[in-house]
């Protein structure tokens, strides 16, 4: 089934380097949509619940997001989101260096939609992300994707 619905996409990570590869696969391989890229959790918070400077930004189908930030971690970001009845149905891959198991428990008990590990090397990275987008670009069907 090759679906390429079009929708928006939040990143939010500390690594501006992580970020631009990501979104640069991600395109590469699908997303028809926009991708947003954020620095840290009270960034996020914001652009979801489009605050400030992200009033007129669009509720994301999709975020894919790191745990270890600055300022709002995405342990609390995760927790936040599938919390507030307005955007707990919006997919969150959790995309992480962490490997630990609590790190892994603790974000699906908070509502996770998958954990995926980011490797350290390039090739690696660039193929855990083109599966990121191939599963959720041409398997699933989002709640806010654009047919």
């Amino acid at each position: 089934m090759m679906r390429h619905s079009e929708f928006d996409i939040l990143l939010v990570d500390d690594n501006p380097a992580d970020s631009e590869l990501a979104a640069e696969v991600l395109a590469r391989h699908g997303c028809r949509g926009r991708i947003h890229t954020v620095t840290d959790g009270v960034e996020a918070v914001a652009f979801l619940r489009r605050q400030g400077k992200y009033a007129h930004e669009s509720v994301p189908a999709l975020i894919i997001l790191d745990l270890n930030m600055p300022r709002k971690d995405g342990r609390a970001v995760l927790a936040e989101v599938k919390g507030d009845p307005s955007l707990r149905k919006i997919p969150i891959v959790v995309f992480t260096t962490s490997q630990f198991a609590r790190d892994i428990a603790q974000s699906y008990e908070l509502g996770a939609n998958c954990y995926v590990n980011k490797p350290g090397n390039l090739p690696e990275f660039v193929a855990a992300v083109t599966e990121v987008g191939n599963f959720w670009f041409r398997r699933v069907h989002l709640p806010h994707a654009r047919p």
